[in-house]
């Protein structure tokens, strides 16, 4: 079992009539700029223990669960809407960090959110990191009839049970998988995460921590458009970091390229590119040693 160097703590947060589960390392302190974390899709805020304990720096560290993850509550939602995420960050930092910057963090599914984010409150970021948060491919108006008869199939589909998600026997199987996924990912990490990954009930069977409901298909389209003119009202420094192996060939099949995502961040006033070898879509728990190091170079 991985061997945690420095400790969390957990706090419940009243968010727009949710109980938000936050993970907390460090303690605020004055002249401290807060460290948000935001975790992707179907993880959970605990995934960044390992980018945590390599930090060389003491840092104030705030990475909520997002609704219907982990330990926050869902609210009882069948599907999900993305503005949602971030009003919730939005009344997150007034909590945390009422009339102060902080350094934003996001993965995947969190790398979008921060993003956009970061255009619509810039003047709450100091420093904003993008880890593999490349968005979606464009759509075209033509697509919105299809989208939406998607969204009412998938949202039967949930209620009739058939998108919940699978059970496993043991906390070993929720590793097993966790290794499967990701064949960089170490026994004795995958064993951790598995306990935060998933939970035992009261049949002993382990659930991971993810609403079904997040499955289901947005109902709107991705409009690149609006995102750029988000991303062009970006006024903070950004860092976006790529894994060596990327994975939106694999997801989007010629869909979306890399390349594709570096021509919009052209629209970000000011930005970075950075890579890590050796490592795929999850690089935090890839080379977090490596992602810690370039993480405090950038806040330096």
């Amino acid at each position: 079992m991985y061997q945690v160097k420095r400790v969390s703590r957990s706090e419940f947060v009243p968010i727009r009539h949710l109980q938000y589960h936050v993970r907390l390392w460090g303690e605020p302190a004055p002249g401290k700029t807060a460290l948000v974390l935001l975790h992707g899709w179907m993880d959970v805020a605990a995934s960044y223990q390992f980018v945590v304990d390599a930090l060389r720096h003491d840092h104030y560290v705030i990475a909520p669960d997002w609704r219907g993850y982990g330990q926050s509550a869902g609210g009882g939602a069948d599907n999900f809407w993305f503005p949602d995420y971030l009003a919730d960050l939005d009344f997150l930092l007034d909590h945390y960090a009422p009339g102060a910057q902080v350094n934003l963090v996001g993965h995947s599914m969190g790398g979008n959110v921060a993003m956009l984010y970061g255009g619509v409150r810039p003047e709450r970021i100091r420093r904003l990191v993008n880890l593999e948060g490349f968005g979606l491919p464009a759509t075209t108006p033509d697509e919105a009839p299809r989208r939406y008869a998607k969204w009412l199939d998938e949202l039967k589909q949930l209620h009739r049970g058939e998108m919940d998600l699978k059970a496993y026997d043991s906390a070993a199987g929720v590793a097993r998988r966790l290794m499967k996924t990701n064949p960089r990912l170490g026994a004795d990490k995958a064993n951790w995460l598995a306990q935060h990954w998933a939970q035992e009930n009261a049949q002993g069977q382990w659930r991971i921590l993810g609403d079904p409901a997040h499955k289901v298909s947005n109902a709107q389209l991705y409009r690149v458009d609006e995102v750029l003119a988000i991303y062009r009202r970006i006024s903070m420094p950004v860092l976006t970091v790529e894994a060596s192996d990327s994975s939106l060939d694999a997801w989007w099949q010629g869909k979306f390229t890399l390349a594709e995502y570096h021509q919009r961040l052209q629209a970000v006033p000011q930005v970075e590119v950075a890579k890590i070898d050796n490592a795929g879509h999850m690089l935090h728990h890839d080379q977090p040693e490596l992602l810690a190091a370039l993480i405090e170079r950038f806040l330096d």
